[in-house]
């Protein structure tokens, strides 16, 4: 049977894996002329850090065909918060020395703040990250069992309230799923276990070589790459997709999974764009240093949190943002929030200005930059509707459930990657890829096993 999968990112070559373990005829169509899709870089650059979680995640994809991640090793400390007064909290692998830096009330706050996240991490993952899409049933089963310590009638800043330091420390894991952290649901608190508890890994060429390592694999098992083919259209039969129109010609196929933005998807298939709110978007500045740095992972924080994502909510860009630096040898990749695009955005605004006024603020941390380009929400709105880079908002009391893999009742589809479910980021969009391939075997075929 043929597959055609759309988009070249993590979700795509997992899914394209999964289809082909299963013996079918699989090409990949991607509109860029290599793979990564977010990853993909500039110049050698990485378009994110090169650290990972979860790396069980890419090792169980990649151990299903007799491969591994070489090099990859834990980080400690996990990332270095800075306040603009001085203050510097190192959180480590090891929980004694991450107290040791916290005043003795802090260190009662991070203590139950910790197993708040473990908690509910523990309690959620078998239903809303390594299951399939979580129906009523289930979401009733959940709720039985783990819904009153997920707090759910609490907002996630009244949940972490612990004083002037980690109140913001703990708030920033939402925006991992691209929540404004004062409108998040308590249960995106989970996020901080992940990292906290189960630990960063350093990757030897980052995010671009898992990227690379995935295409090499996918390629040797004999799936097919079309690149640079913009998807112009998904034809809609009763049921099903018939066939799938670019820039340069139609293709048609058994089955289809779509790996890029559920609104792109929609679009192809000429139904309504949901009428929701979107989570943020990034502004990124890529830098080659003069000289190596140390591999750093590093958080600058704004004098006023709550006033940056203040503006966020209005649509600007904030002027005085929390910094996320990250630097590897000689490059270095700092990121921002930003707001989404208003709908139908289609210049540029002042990106260069504005990149050059957040090198200005990185001055804190002297670099030796060599060259820098930016990266605005516009130039992310070419793999993200709009340049929200998690899809909707996972604002309110539901706001954290993904939209499923099904695609309005169509049988040979599947939306994975970053905008549906488990989520966004490097693993969920690979577990989505992969579990969501194997669903649709499951639905169309009657195979199953497989899922992670």
């Amino acid at each position: 049977m043929r597959t055609i999968v759309v988009g070249a990112g993590f979700a795509g070559l997992a899914a394209a894996l999964r289809l082909r373990q299963a013996g079918l005829e699989v090409s990949v169509i991607e509109q860029f002329d290599q793979p990564g899709g977010k990853a993909i870089g500039w110049e050698g650059v990485p378009t994110g850090p090169t650290v990972l979680t979860l790396p069980e995640i890419p090792r169980q994809i990649l151990g299903a065909f007799g491969r591994d991640l070489p090099g990859l090793k834990p980080v400690s400390p996990l990332t270095r918060y800075a306040w603009p007064d001085g203050r510097v909290f190192a959180p480590e692998l090891e929980l004694g020395a991450t107290l040791a830096q916290l005043s003795a009330q802090e260190a009662r706050d991070y203590r139950r703040l910790l197993g708040e996240a473990r908690t509910m991490y523990e309690g959620a993952r078998e239903t809303f990250i390594f299951g399939p899409p979580p129906q009523t049933f289930r979401l009733l089963q959940y709720g039985l069992r783990e819904g009153v310590k997920a707090h759910p009638l609490q907002p996630l800043s009244a949940l972490v309230q612990s004083g002037p330091y980690l109140t913001p420390f703990f708030l920033r894991f939402a925006t991992y799923l691209g929540a404004n952290p004062y409108r998040a649901p308590a249960v995106l608190h989970n996020i901080a276990w992940v990292e906290l508890g189960l630990g960063v890994f350093h990757l030897p060429g980052g995010m671009r070589a898992l990227a690379q390592q995935l295409y090499e694999l996918a390629r040797a098992q004999g799936v097919k790459f079309l690149f640079g083919q913009k998807v112009l259209r998904l034809q809609r039969l009763p049921g099903r997709v018939g066939a799938l129109q670019t820039d340069q010609g139609w293709h048609s196929a058994d089955l289809y999974v779509s790996a890029a933005d559920r609104h792109f998807t929609l679009a192809w298939l000429g139904l309504p764009l949901p009428q929701e709110a979107l989570g943020v978007s990034g502004f990124a500045v890529l830098m080659k240093l003069a000289e190596a740095v140390p591999l750093g992972h590093y958080i600058y924080f704004s004098p006023d949190y709550r006033a940056e994502w203040r503006e966020i909510a209005a649509g600007r860009w904030p002027q005085d943002p929390t910094l996320y630096l990250h630097t590897d040898g000689d490059t270095a990749f700092l990121l921002v929030n930003a707001p989404a695009l208003p709908p139908g955005a289609s210049s540029p605004s002042e990106s260069q200005a504005y990149a050059q006024h957040l090198l200005r603020k990185l001055e804190r941390h002297p670099l030796p930059i060599a060259a820098w380009r930016a990266l605005s929400p516009l130039d992310y709105s070419q793999t993200a509707y709009r340049g929200a880079l998690y899809g909707r908002a996972p604002h309110g009391l539901l706001g954290a459930l993904r939209p499923g893999w099904e695609v309005a009742g169509l049988r040979n589809l599947a939306q994975v990657g970053g905008t549906v479910h488990p989520g966004g980021g490097v693993p969920l969009s690979m577990l989505s890829g992969w579990n969501g391939a194997g669903w649709l075997l499951s639905r169309f075929l009657g195979q199953r096993g497989g899922a992670l």
